[in-house]
C-alpha cells in the first residue's frame, strides 16, 4: 500500500511514488519518494540490481537522473537534489548525486590518498623541494576505460601517444591501482613497459614473471597466508566437515584450487562445494531450493567473495621500512606487503537486525611461533549459543584408538577401532597406532608405553634361593666326602679305588657345583665370558677322571692274566695323560669360541610380554653345541668302557657304579637339550644350572656314597680280605 503524503512542520511535503509531469519525456519520472521544500527539492529513488551488473546499471541510471534534475529545476524553479540508492543481494551501495557530483563507496581511500600527499608535502625532510600532486580517474571497472586511462597517463595532455610527453609540468611518478587482481594485471601490462611504478591489488605470478612486471608492487598481502590462517581456524575449533562456496570467476577458481589441497592435507572434508554466480534473481526456484538444501549439509560454510575495497592506508615501495603512528612496522618485500595482519571478527547480530563486528583474535604470520594465531573463543557470540559441531563423525577417537575409514566414505567420516596388541595411540583422532620402543610395552588402556621390567635370574628370586641352596648343599657334601677320603686315605677301600683320581674327581665336582654361581645374578660381560667356558672345562675334568678310573679298572684286570703286557701301562702316566689331554681339547675349543664369537650380555625384548630378558648370548651357537658335543663324546666313552667292564671279578666291580653314574649323567644332559631350547629367560638359565647340579650329584652319589657307607658305617668291611672276597662292593 502506498503511504499517504505527509507535511513536516509546515516546511516540507513528503510524497511517495509521485509521478512528475514534465514538458518532455524523462525516465525515471516516478521516484520512490519526493521531499519538496520552498526553495529546494529532494527526489529519492531506490533499485535492487544484480551485483555483476551494478556498475553498468549505475552509470545508466545516473544519465537518466541528470535529465530529471534539469527538468525539475526548470519547471519548479527550485534547487533540485536527487539521491539514488542502488542495492544488491549481498550489499547496498549508496550514491549521492547533487549537481552530478558522485560520492563513491570507496571515498575513504581518496581521502587517505589526499591526506598522505598533504603530509608528504608538509614534511621538509622527507621529500625536500618536491611537491606531489595526483589525478583520480574512475575506470568503472571496464576494460576499455582501464586501458584508455592507463595510456592517457603515459601521454601528453593533448594527444594519446604513450611515452611521448612534451609538457613537463606534471611528470608521472607512480600509479595506484587497480582495486582488483584483474584490473591490476591489465594496468601493469602497460605500465611495466615504461617502468612506471604501480601499486595495486596483487595477482598471483611466479618468480619468473617478476621480469615481466618489474615495476608492479602489490599493496595487499599474498593470498596464501589467508588460506593457512583459515585452515588454522578450522583446526582450532576441530571442524573437519565444512561447506565451500566461491564465485564463478577466476578469483573463485583460484581460491578453490588453492584451499582444497590444504584442507585435504589436514584431513578436512567438504560437505559440499559450490562454484556459482551470485545472481540469485536469475536463479530458478528449483535451483535455488537445491542450493539451500545443499547449504544445510554443513554447520560451517566457507564463503569466498571478491572485495573491491582496500581499507588499509596505501604503503610505500619495497625499500620503505618505517613505523607508523600506531607503532606498527611497515615494509615491502618483493612478493608484496610483508607486514600485514588480519583481525578475526565476530559479526554479532543485534536485536535491530544490524551487525556489529567484534574483534576476537588476530593472525600475524610474521610473528613468532605460537603468537602467529591468537583467538579468544570465549568472546565469540554464536548464533545457536554454542560452538558448531562441524564434524562428519559424531565421535572422536580417543587415546588408545585409531581411525578407520569405511569403504566408500570420505576420510573425515571415520570410525574408531582399538589399537592392536603391542601398539598405542596417545593422541585424539590418531590415524594409526604406533608400536612402543623395544624396551617398553603398552599399558592396559594402550594410551602410553611403560618401561619393561628387566628379567634375569636374581639371587633374590625364589628360584634363585633354591638353586643357591642346592649348590651350597652339594658343595658341602662334596667337601665332606673329600674330608672322609683324606682322613681314610690309607684304608684299603680308598687305595683300591685309585685315591689320586678320586681326589681329582671330588675337587672337579666341587668346582662344578660352585661354577653354577656364575649363572645367577645380573649378566655382565665378564660373567658371560667365563660361565660357559668354566662349566665346559670343569666337566671335562670330571668326565676324564671317570674315564681314567674306568680304563684303570680294565687294565688292572687284564694285567692279572699270565703273560699280559698291559702291566706296563698301569700307573700315573696313563691316568695323567687322560686327565690332561681330554680337558686340553675342550680348552682349545673354548679358546676358538672366545676368539671367533665370544658370549656377550644381550637384551631379548620380544620373548616375554612386559619384560626385557637380560641374558648371556652364546655368540656362536655352533661353538656352544660343539662344546656340549665333546662332553657328550667323553661321557659316551666312559659309559661304554664301564659297561664292558661291569662283569669283571668282584675285586674290580667299581665299574658297575661308574656305569650307573654315567647313565644318570647322560640321561640328565639328553633331557637338558629340549628343555633348554623350549624355555626363555630365567627359566632357561635355571634349567642349565639344575642340569649341572643334577649330573654332578649323580656322579657323587653313585661313585662315592657306597664307599663312604663302608668307611663310616661298616668299618669291619674296610679290609683287603673282605674286598677280595665279598661281592657287590
Amino acid at each position: 500500500m502506498k503511504p499517504k503524503p505527509k507535511v513536516l512542520e509546515n516546511r516540507a511535503k513528503i510524497l511517495w511514488d509521485f509521478q512528475i509531469k514534465a514538458n518532455r519525456q524523462v525516465l525515471p519520472n516516478e521516484p520512490d519518494k519526493e521531499v519538496v521544500e520552498k526553495k529546494t527539492g529532494m527526489w529519492i529513488d531506490t533499485a535492487v540490481l544484480n551485483d555483476n551488473k551494478i556498475r553498468e546499471k549505475e552509470n545508466g541510471t545516473l544519465e537518466k537522473v541528470q535529465g530529471l534534475k534539469e527538468e525539475l529545476e526548470m519547471m519548479w524553479k527550485i534547487k533540485a537534489k536527487v539521491v539514488l540508492v542502488i542495492g544488491t543481494f549481498w550489499a547496498v551501495t549508496l550514491k549521492l548525486v547533487e549537481g552530478l557530483q558522485l560520492i563513491p563507496k570507496n571515498f575513504q581511500q581518496f581521502l587517505a590518498l589526499m591526506f598522505a600527499v598533504k603530509e608528504v608535502n608538509k614534511d621538509l625532510v622527507l621529500l625536500p623541494n618536491i611537491t606531489l600532486g595526483f589525478h583520480i580517474h574512475n575506470n568503472y571497472q571496464t576494460e576499455w576505460r582501464i586501458s584508455a586511462i592507463s595510456l592517457s597517463l603515459l601521454s601528453t595532455r593533448v594527444r594519446m601517444i604513450p611515452g611521448y610527453k612534451c609538457d613537463k609540468q606534471d611528470p608521472l611518478l607512480s600509479v595506484i591501482g587497480g582495486d582488483s587482481p584483474k584490473s591490476s594485471r591489465q594496468m601493469t601490462s602497460i605500465f611495466s613497459i615504461f617502468k612506471v611504478p604501480q601499486l595495486g591489488v596483487g595477482f598471483e605470478f611466479s618468480q619468473g614473471d617478476r621480469k615481466v612486471y618489474p615495476s608492479f608492487f602489490r599493496i595487499n598481502p599474498k593470498e596464501s597466508p589467508q588460506y593457512i590462517s583459515l585452515v588454522q581456524l578450522l583446526l582450532y575449533f576441530q571442524w573437519n566437515w565444512v561447506g565451500l562456496m566461491a564465485p564463478e570467476n577466476d578469483d573463485g577458481e583460484r581460491f578453490v584450487s588453492s584451499l582444497v589441497p590444504m584442507l585435504k592435507e589436514k584431513e578436512i572434508c567438504l560437505a559440499f562445494k559450490e562454484i556459482m554466480k551470485f545472481d540469485f534473481s536469475a536463479v530458478p526456484y528449483t535451483k535455488l531450493n537445491h542450493i539451500i538444501n545443499t547449504w544445510s549439509k554443513g554447520e560451517v560454510i566457507i564463503l569466498y567473495g571478491d572485495t573491491s575495497t582496500i581499507t588499509n592506508l596505501l604503503p610505500y615501495l619495497r625499500n620503505v621500512h618505517f613505523n607508523n603512528s600506531a607503532g606498527d612496522e611497515i615494509y615491502f618485500r618483493e612478493d608484496g606487503l610483508g607486514s600485514a595482519r588480519y583481525d578475526l571478527l565476530n559479526w554479532v547480530l543485534l536485536p535491530n537486525e544490524s551487525f556489529v563486528p567484534v574483534k576476537v583474535g588476530q593472525i600475524h604470520l610474521g610473528a613468532a611461533a605460537g603468537q602467529d594465531f591468537t583467538i579468544n573463543s570465549d568472546a565469540i557470540v554464536w548464533a545457536r549459543k554454542k560452538v558448531p559441531f562441524a564434524r562428519c563423525g559424531m565421535k572422536r577417537c580417543q587415546a588408545g584408538e585409531r581411525r578407520r575409514v569405511p569403504e566408500g566414505k570420505q576420510v573425515c567420516c571415520y570410525q574408531c577401532d582399538p589399537c592392536p596388541e603391542g601398539t598405542i595411540s596417545n593422541q585424539t583422532d590418531s590415524t594409526s597406532c604406533d608400536p612402543c620402543s623395544e624396551d617398553q610395552y603398552p599399558n592396559m588402556e594402550k594410551d602410553h608405553c611403560i618401561d619393561k621390567k628387566i628379567h634375569f635370574l636374581a639371587y633374590q628370586d625364589p628360584l634363585g634361593y633354591i638353586l643357591v641352596f642346592l649348590a651350597l648343599f652339594l658343595s658341602m657334601i662334596t667337601l665332606g666326602v673329600l674330608a672322609i677320603f683324606l682322613k681314610s686315605h690309607d684304608t684299603p677301600i680308598v687305595k683300591a679305588n685309585n685315591r689320586d683320581l678320586s681326589y681329582i674327581l671330588l675337587v672337579s665336582l666341587l668346582l662344578c657345583f660352585l661354577c653354577s654361581f656364575f649363572f645367577i645374578g645380573r649378566p655382565r660381560k665378564l660373567t658371560c665370558l667365563i660361565q660357559q667356558i668354566t662349566f665346559a672345562i670343569l666337566f671335562s675334568f670330571v668326565i676324564s677322571s671317570v674315564l681314567a678310573k674306568t680304563v684303570m679298572v680294565v687294565l688292572a684286570f687284564m694285567a692279572t692274566k699270565p703273560g699280559s703286557k698291559t702291566r706296563k701301562f698301569l700307573g700315573k702316566p696313563l691316568t695323567s695323560s687322560i686327565i690332561v689331554t681330554c680337558p686340553l681339547v675342550q680348552a682349545v675349543l673354548c679358546a676358538i669360541w672366545l676368539v671367533t664369537s665370544p658370549p656377550f650380555p644381550n637384551f631379548d625384548f620380544h620373548s616375554l610380554v612386559g619384560e626385557a630378558i637380560l641374558e648371556c648370548n652364546e655368540g656362536s651357537t655352533s661353538m656352544f653345541y660343539a662344546v656340549l658335543a665333546y662332553l657328550g663324546f667323553l661321557a659316551f666313552m666312559s659309559f661304554t668302557v664301564a659297561f664292558l667292564a661291569r662283569k669283571l671279578p668282584d675285586s674290580f666291580n667299581e665299574a658297575k657304579f661308574i656305569t650307573f653314574s654315567m647313565l644318570v649323567f647322560c640321561s640328565v644332559w639328553i633331557s637338558f637339550l629340549p628343555t633348554y631350547l623350549s624355555t626363555k629367560g630365567k627359566s632357561m638359565v635355571a634349567v642349565e644350572i639344575f642340569s649341572i647340579l643334577a649330573s654332578g650329584a649323580g656322579l657323587l652319589a653313585c661313585i662315592f656314597f657306597p664307599k663312604c657307607y663302608i668307611i663310616l658305617l661298616r668299618p669291619n668291611l674296610n679290609c683287603r680280605e673282605n674286598i677280595m672276597r665279598h661281592k657287590n662292593l
